[in-house]
């Protein structure tokens, strides 16, 4: 079964929106991948990863919490289940995870990549512009915001205010690049991936990810809990 990907594409354009009741095929797709999960060797997988699992659940660390997936549901630490772009994520990533370690580590941008195309505004205008908006004024705001997602300074000398590079998944670095807005020029963010990346997700995911970021972001700001659903 496949993610409700036209209904992503009308939140990439539209600007996202948070979605209190989702559709059934949701929990459907939900029940799917789990199906899949269970024909994993979840102990094998961890151990290639480098992740802890216990009894049947594999936990992953996500953006600096973890994840519980097993072939019965997901949780997040506190036992609740994630809102939906989680789920499909971490479980894409279980799914997809290359049998080798893919050596291609250049950075690139989100529409570099092969299949990018139909998402690329909608990732441009949920994520690199709208953490340039909300951060506009904030770069020592965005500092912090980032640092406490357990991002780092990689310490590339590039001609950018601020550079931190996340962690999201184990072995899917991002970077951010931003620069506040000055008397000619207004704030600009860049969001950058290992040219590899498209070996663990898909598009979709891809930009879910990087959704997941610019939200987690401004809730540093006291933002809504989340844009995507």
């Amino acid at each position: 079964m496949m993610e409700p990907i036209e209904k992503f594409r009308r939140s990439w354009s539209q600007g996202g929106h948070r979605v209190d009741k989702p559709a059934p095929i949701f929990g459907q797709i939900y029940k799917d991948y789990l199906r899949q999960i269970e024909q994993l060797d979840l102990r094998t997988l961890a151990s290639k990863i480098g992740i802890e699992i216990q009894d049947d659940s594999i936990l992953i660390p996500f953006f600096g919490q973890r994840y519980r997936v097993s072939a019965r549901q997901i949780t997040d630490s506190s036992g609740k289940e994630p809102i939906h772009a989680i789920k499909v994520v971490l479980c894409k990533y279980l799914l997809q995870y290359p049998p080798f370690e893919p050596a291609a580590k250049d950075w690139v941008s989100y529409k570099d990549f092969k299949g990018a195309a139909p998402f690329v505004d909608g990732f441009q205008n949920n994520t690199e512009r709208a953490i340039a908006r909300n951060f506009a004024g904030k770069l020592k705001e965005l500092r912090e915001a980032s640092l406490g997602l357990c991002a780092q300074d990689p310490g590339l000398a590039w001609n950018y205010q601020l550079i931190m590079m996340f962690d999201p998944l184990p072995h899917l670095p991002l970077l951010l690049l931003f620069n506040d807005a000055d008397e000619e020029f207004p704030a600009q963010c860049l969001i950058l991936f290992e040219q590899r990346a498209q070996q663990y997700l898909d598009m979709e995911c891809l930009a879910i990810l990087a959704w997941l970021l610019s939200d987690y972001l401004h809730q540093s700001l006291r933002g809504p809990r989340t844009t995507i659903m």
